[in-house]
């Protein structure tokens, strides 16, 4: 289907209301780099790396939809990493688009798709504070067969052995009031990415951290097949040494 680019955004803050991003997303979402108007091929993925914008140049994509921003800090050159990444893009007239929190808080987005695919049930969203983010639901799977999901090894704080109901949020999202808020849920555990020593140790509930990529990844797998879009794989095969 071919749209023009407004129609193309417009159907973007359909999905991902640009109103349900955190503050500190300001300005660092939705149409990053503006390229042509007439939007036919997409591409999708995790992050806007050079490797995924130079596959996104060579597949002749019209768009480029990512969750995490490209550029987080203002730029007064355009210099090292920044111009690998937009090179490709401005060379060949390849919009950028990011979603980013409002991706994470939206009905059917990172943390919905999460939920699914780790299979909870009964599934309540955590939504107690404007940043609230995460699902809590009764598993389905044990903890083994969640990390061959992932494809990544599970770092687990504290016993899991008899954990029935689950947190589960994307990305770095271990903070004490999230897993306050998924205990008030009847949540035995919490698992989230990038957990911190003293986070842990504070924790009333065990912790199980999985990478950032694993937990994200499969909301924009998904986005990508419910619209006929390409997703682009951008992390290199990992192996756990046993």
């Amino acid at each position: 289907m071919i749209m023009h680019k407004d129609e193309f955004i417009a159907l973007l803050e359909k999905i991902a209301p640009p109103m349900l991003a955190e503050d500190f997303d300001e300005g660092r979402i939705g149409l990053i780099v503006d390229g042509t108007d007439r939007i036919e091929k997409v591409g999708c993925a995790l992050d806007a790396t050079p490797y995924v914008c130079e596959r996104a140049a060579e597949e002749q994509f019209d768009a480029l939809v990512v969750h995490h921003p490209a550029f987080w800090n203002a730029m007064h050159g355009v210099t090292g990493r920044n111009v690998e990444i937009l090179r490709p893009l401005l060379r060949n007239n390849i919009n950028l688009y990011a979603m980013h929190t409002n991706f994470d808080h939206a009905q059917g987005g990172i943390n919905d798709v999460l939920a699914q695919v780790v299979g909870l049930t009964d599934c309540v969203r955590m939504d107690k504070t404007p940043n609230s983010i995460g699902v809590v639901g009764t598993m389905s799977k044990d903890f083994a067969e969640i990390s061959r999901i992932f494809g990544c090894g599970l770092r687990v704080w504290g016993d899991v052995s008899h954990v029935t109901k689950l947190a589960v949020a994307g990305g770095s999202a271990f903070d004490p009031e999230l897993i306050e808020e998924a205990v008030s849920l009847g949540a035995e555990a919490y698992m989230a990415s990038e957990l911190k020593y003293n986070i842990a140790r504070e924790s009333p509930i065990p912790c199980i951290e999985a990478t950032h990529y694993a937990l994200e990844a499969p909301g924009m797998r998904v986005l990508a097949k419910t619209h006929g879009w390409e997703f682009i794989e951008d992390i290199p095969v990992t192996s756990i040494i046993q």
